[in-house]
């Protein structure tokens, strides 16, 4: 059975989702997603796991770019072939087999999206909490407050929500680059860049284990690079502006974290950069900004990850909402799911049915679970979809294809080798959380049987 998403002529009279996304706007979608509050704290914990050697840990940021750009790359192709709404769901219901896509489709529906809503809406409240105390009930009713306003701006139109998510992702760069150039040519200090383990030598594996789990952190501050192409169907001329969006954003991010903590490195000395992580400060970027800018680099830097987090937070309601659109036009879920608004052209009932699961995960209490389990299934179904790169060559080797991989198969072995650390690494971490993370994607295998058979039974 080959996933094919054709509308009947009933679906023909609805209204369609909005092609109003561009390469700018493309482009900002994922910046917004990837650039968000771990820019000022996860390249501590990229230095910690590289031994404290900035060389390193500079050479991690530059491996976690390139591997996001080859995965990117061959979501580009993908794309570009099939720039239908849903991303990864469409690739891997064409590769493999339906049931895997809505696999994917089901833990993004249930944990996935809304989890990840759930927790930088919660995120938001809580950077603040430092400068303005507030209970924790008072924090949840913040973020249940956060989800309503950005799921209603995507509501009234995709043009909305995109515009909202250009203006906070313009807004948040400028005060990253601001600290980005104080760092860089104010900063007093020359970085020791030398690839060199802070305790002495080692040996290769040792070097390689230490660099891959330190490749494994930028992975985290990257993820997010995958939801442009659930919102494909949405763009202007997708063949061409998917693949500038995506190269072009995960280029720029990659460019703004290296840049970022070199210039930490350049402007705060070593024995202090030392100091702080040993005594768990890994806000290494307000330090910057309080070094050259004192109690206004503080506010500036709060008022950074605000945006940046708004931002995110946008983006995220914006692409994940789709995954129920896509699953509902294959008839695997109720039809409501495909509803599109005939006045803004938005899958409104998506959007509102995503609000209410992530308020009820803002509600619940071990949000840091939830939102974990979903890290194995997410690395098992992005190597997945790069693997359907090869699949789809063998299976529609005429497909008019209006950008292809570069450097094929290079590109794609290469990227398969890295999630396979990845998952490797995650299950011997922790091998409860990483079986359980497969559980949902299984249950939502029974579920996909279940309609396809409550259909048949129907006609």
């Amino acid at each position: 059975m080959v996933y094919m998403q054709q509308p009947n002529k009933k679906a023909e009279q609805q209204p369609a989702l909005k092609k109003a996304i561009g390469v700018f706007g493309g482009s900002n979608i994922l910046i917004g997603i990837m650039i968000g509050s771990g820019i000022f704290y996860i390249g501590s914990i990229v230095l910690q796991r590289s031994g404290m050697s900035m060389g390193w840990a500079l050479s991690a940021w530059l491996i976690g770019g390139l591997v996001t750009l080859l995965g990117s790359l061959c979501f580009a192709e993908l794309g570009a072939m099939n720039p239908a709404t849903g991303g990864i769901y469409v690739y891997l219901s064409e590769a493999f087999s339906p049931v895997v896509g809505y696999m994917f489709n089901f833990q993004s529906m249930i944990i996935g999206g809304p989890g990840s809503i759930a927790a930088i809406a919660i995120a938001l409240p809580l950077a603040f909490k430092s400068l303005f105390p507030m209970s924790n009930v008072l924090v949840k009713v913040i973020a249940i407050a956060l989800i309503i306003i950005f799921t209603l701006v995507n509501y009234f139109g995709v043009d909305t929500g995109e515009w909202v998510q250009n203006f906070f992702n313009v807004a948040k760069i400028l005060p990253l680059i601001l600290i980005i150039v104080l760092g860089l040519f104010w900063g007093h200090y020359t970085p020791h860049l030398a690839v060199l383990n802070q305790h002495g030598s080692g040996s290769v594996v040792d070097y390689i284990q230490m660099i891959a789990f330190a490749v494994i952190a930028t992975l985290w501050a990257y993820e997010g690079w995958t939801n442009l192409n659930t919102v494909a169907g949405e763009m202007k001329e997708p063949q061409k502006n998917l693949p500038r969006a995506l190269i072009l954003s995960v280029g720029f991010t990659t460019i703004v974290y290296f840049l970022f903590n070199l210039a930490i490195y350049r402007a705060l000395p070593f024995s202090q950069i030392q100091h702080a992580l040993t005594h768990g400060q890994l806000y290494l970027g307000t330090a910057v900004a309080q070094s050259f800018m004192g109690k206004f680099g503080t506010i500036l830097v709060a008022i950074t990850m605000a945006l940046a987090m708004i931002s995110s937070l946008n983006g995220m309601i914006l692409a994940f909402s789709r995954y129920y659109y896509a699953a509902a036009k294959d008839r695997l879920l109720w039809k409501q799911f495909a509803h599109i608004n005939r006045q803004y052209q938005t899958p409104d009932f998506s959007l509102f049915i995503q609000m209410l699961i992530s308020i009820a995960l803002v509600l619940t209490r071990d949000l840091d679970e939830l939102t974990s389990l979903v890290v194995f299934s997410g690395a098992v179904f992005n190597m997945l979809s790069i693997l359907a790169v090869p699949v789809m060559r063998h299976r529609q080797p005429n497909q008019l294809r209006p950008y292809k991989v570069w450097a094929y198969p290079w590109t794609v072995i290469i990227a398969v080798i890295a999630f396979l650390v990845i998952l490797i690494n995650n299950f011997v971490d922790d091998p409860l959380t990483s079986v359980l993370g497969l559980v949902v994607p299984a249950v939502g295998a029974v579920v996909y049987y279940g309609f396809r058979r409550f259909y048949q039974v129907r006609e």
